[in-house]
C-alpha cells in the first residue's frame, strides 16, 4: 500500500484520510488547528458525520492514520493531496489563499517525483497555478493531479467507498494512473480528463444539481397557484430516466458548505471571462426566495408574526449532519425575528453555542415538546428522523396555536390532520384535502 499525506482535516480531509487508512493506506494528516488536531488524535472527529469516529479510531489503533499541526521538514510520503477550505470571497469568487499557503510549504519539503493532489474545489486554471508555483519553489518533477471530491454530507463514507466515478485531471499520464491505484480496492470507474476539464467537472455538477432543487422549487410555487401536487408532479418526472428523481425535492432549498460558494464562484468565473450566466443567477434567485416564501405561509396564517411564539425544529442546512454553513433553517430563524418573532430552535446535534453565534436573537432548545409547549406555530425546517417520531399529538395538545409549516414536506398530511394541525407546505395545495395519486401499474 501507499504512504500518503493530506493537508487540511476538515471535512473533505478528515473524511478522506480516514477512507484511505482503511483501504490500507499510511495517511498523515496535518492541519495548522492545533485544536482540530488535538480532536482527530483521540479519533474524535471535529464534525458530525455517520461512521467517521469509528474509522478514524480504526486507523489510529492500526497505525495507518497519523496527525500533526506542523509540516515535516521533508515529505516521505510521494503523494500529497490539498484538500482546504475555498470558502467565498468578493462578488462569489473563490478564495483560494489556503490552497497557496498550502503549495507553497509543501513543495518546497517534496522529494523529486512526488504527486500534488487537489481535491479541494477550486477556480477553473488553479491546477496550472500550482505547478508554477511548485516549479518556482524548486521542484521541477512533481507532477499536479485535480481529483474533485463528490461527498454529501450525511453519507460521506459510502460516498467515498462507493463512488460513482472518481475523476482525475493532469497531462501527465503516469501521474493519474498512481492516483487511481489509491481507489483500485474500490473498482470504480475512473474518467481520466485534462486538469481544467476536471476543476469545470467538480463545478458542474454542483450548479445542476442546486439548479434541479431550484427548479422543482420554482415548480412547487406554480403546483400551489394551479392547484397541483409538486410531490407527485417530481415523483412523475422521476420515474423519466432521462431526467431521475434525486434533487427533486420541493423545500426550503439548497444550503452548506458546496452548493451556495460553488454557484456563485461558477458565476462569477463566468461574468468576468465575458460569459453570461443568467440561469445560474435565476437559481440563486430562486433558492433565496425560498426562505422568504415559508415566511410568507407563516405570516399568512398569523397574521402579523410581532410578538408571536415560533418554533423552528431544525438548525443543520440538512439531516445528519452539525453543518450550519448558509443553512436555510437559520436564516429562516433569523428572518421570523426580523418580523417580531419569538424564535426557539431545536436540533438534536448542534451545540447551542454555534447556534446562537448565528442566530444570537433566537432561543435554543433540544426538547421539541417542551420547545413547542404555548408556541403559536412550528415550522419544521430540517428534515431530521428525530422530528418525524415525535408525539405529535401531544405537541399540538399544548401549543397556543395548532399550525404546522412543514417547509421540507417531510411529514405526513393525513397524519399530522389528525393529530390535531393546521398543516401546510410547500407546493402542496392538495394536502389540506386531496388524497396522493395512485401508480397504476400495467
Amino acid at each position: 500500500m501507499t504512504s500518503i499525506a493530506v493537508i487540511g482535516c476538515g471535512y473533505v480531509g478528515a473524511v478522506s484520510a480516514a477512507c484511505f487508512a482503511e483501504l490500507g493506506h499510511t495517511v498523515h494528516c496535518i492541519d495548522t488547528d492545533p485544536s482540530r488536531v488535538a480532536l482527530l488524535q483521540q479519533g474524535s472527529s471535529p464534525i458530525h458525520e455517520p461512521g467517521l469516529e469509528e474509522l478514524l479510531q480504526r486507523g489510529i489503533e492500526a497505525g495507518r492514520l497519523t496527525f500533526a499541526a506542523t509540516y515535516p521538514d521533508v515529505f516521505d510520503a510521494r503523494i500529497v493531496f490539498i484538500a482546504v477550505n475555498t470558502p467565498e470571497a468578493q462578488e462569489g469568487a473563490a478564495d483560494i489563499r489556503a490552497v497557496r499557503d498550502a503549495v507553497s510549504t509543501v513543495a518546497a519539503r517534496l522529494r523529486t517525483g512526488s504527486i500534488i493532489v487537489n481535491k479541494s474545489t477550486v477556480p477553473i486554471g488553479t491546477g496550472d497555478l500550482v505547478a508554477g508555483m511548485a516549479e518556482r519553489a524548486g521542484c521541477r518533477s512533481i507532477a499536479v493531479v485535480s481529483n474533485p471530491e463528490f461527498l454529501r454530507e450525511g453519507s460521506a463514507i459510502r460516498d467515498f467507498m462507493e463512488p460513482d466515478r472518481v475523476v482525475l485531471g493532469s497531462d501527465d499520464r503516469d501521474a493519474m494512473d498512481r492516483v487511481a491505484a489509491l481507489y483500485a480496492p474500490l473498482n470504480p470507474v475512473v474518467q481520466r480528463v485534462d486538469i481544467r476539464t476536471a476543476e469545470m467537472i467538480k463545478y458542474a455538477s454542483n450548479a445542476f444539481l442546486a439548479t434541479k432543487i431550484s427548479f422543482i422549487n420554482e415548480i412547487a410555487s406554480i403546483c400551489e397557484t394551479l392547484g397541483a401536487d409538486v410531490e407527485e408532479v417530481a415523483r412523475g418526472m422521476g420515474m423519466d430516466t432521462r431526467i431521475g428523481g434525486q434533487f427533486l425535492k420541493a423545500g426550503l432549498g439548497w444550503g452548506g458548505s458546496c452548493f451556495p460558494k460553488d454557484v456563485k464562484a461558477l458565476a462569477h468565473m463566468a461574468a468576468v471571462h465575458g460569459a453570461h450566466p443568467q440561469l445560474l443567477r435565476s437559481v440563486m434567485d430562486i433558492n433565496h426566495d425560498q426562505r422568504l416564501r415559508a415566511v410568507q405561509k407563516v405570516r399568512q396564517a398569523l397574521g402579523d408574526l410581532e410578538g408571536r411564539h415560533v418554533t423552528v425544529l431544525g438548525a443543520a442546512f440538512k439531516a445528519n449532519t452539525d453543518d450550519l454553513r448558509n443553512s436555510p433553517a437559520i436564516e429562516l430563524a433569523n428572518l421570523l425575528h426580523l418580523e417580531g418573532a419569538h424564535v426557539t430552535v431545536v436540533d438534536p446535534v448542534v451545540p447551542a453555542a454555534r447556534l446562537l453565534a448565528l442566530a444570537p436573537h433566537a432561543t435554543f432548545a433540544l426538547d421539541a415538546v417542551e420547545a413547542a409547549a404555548g408556541a403559536d406555530a412550528v415550522v419544521l425546517a430540517t428534515d431530521w428522523p428525530e422530528f418525524r417520531a415525535l408525539p405529535w399529538h401531544a405537541i399540538a395538545a399544548h401549543m397556543e396555536r395548532a399550525l404546522l409549516v412543514d417547509t421540507r414536506n417531510y411529514l405526513d398530511p393525513a397524519t399530522m390532520r389528525a393529530a390535531g394541525f393546521e398543516y401546510r407546505c410547500m407546493g402542496r395545495p392538495g394536502a389540506e384535502g386531496a388524497a396522493a395519486s395512485e401508480l397504476i401499474e400495467a
